[in-house]
């Protein structure tokens, strides 16, 4: 189920970026979502080790950036609740013992989830682009849950 994305995944995985950062964020037009593919596409998923949930196609993925940030973590809208997303986490979370990311303050079921799966908020940010608040969140191996 969880595999080493391939460079012949990047359609399916620009594809459901798209589709899910879109549903996950309403409260960002969706055409800066649309300008951002060309950058997801050419620097970010190129830039990360990217891990994807597959069956019957491609329902999640996971990029991890520098080995310690997670860049992104996305499951196909008709793939939500069913653990892929906890699998891909629990997936980085046994290769790298101190992990961060930044997740938008409005995205409440993303900041949710995220501290459920033991990352705690360690300071707020601006997004200059968006113009929204986010939250750095990070996890480490040898914290307590």
């Amino acid at each position: 189920m969880i595999r080493a994305a391939r460079s012949d995944d990047l359609p399916a995985l620009l594809e459901l970026w798209l589709v899910s950062t879109t549903q996950a964020h309403p409260f960002i037009d969706e055409s800066y979502w649309l300008e951002s593919l060309g950058l997801v596409r050419e620097v970010y998923l190129p830039g990360a080790q990217t891990w994807v949930w597959e069956e019957n196609g491609l329902k999640g993925f996971i990029s991890v950036m520098d080995a310690r940030f997670i860049g992104a973590l996305f499951v196909a809208p008709d793939a939500l609740s069913q653990g892929i997303g906890k699998a891909l986490i629990r997936h980085a979370m046994a290769r790298f013992p101190d992990l961060s990311l930044e997740v938008y303050q409005k995205n409440t079921r993303a900041v949710h989830f995220y501290h459920r799966q033991g990352f705690r908020i360690e300071e707020s940010a601006w997004q200059e682009e968006t113009h929204h608040p986010t939250w750095i969140m990070r996890w480490q191996a040898d914290q307590t849950l």
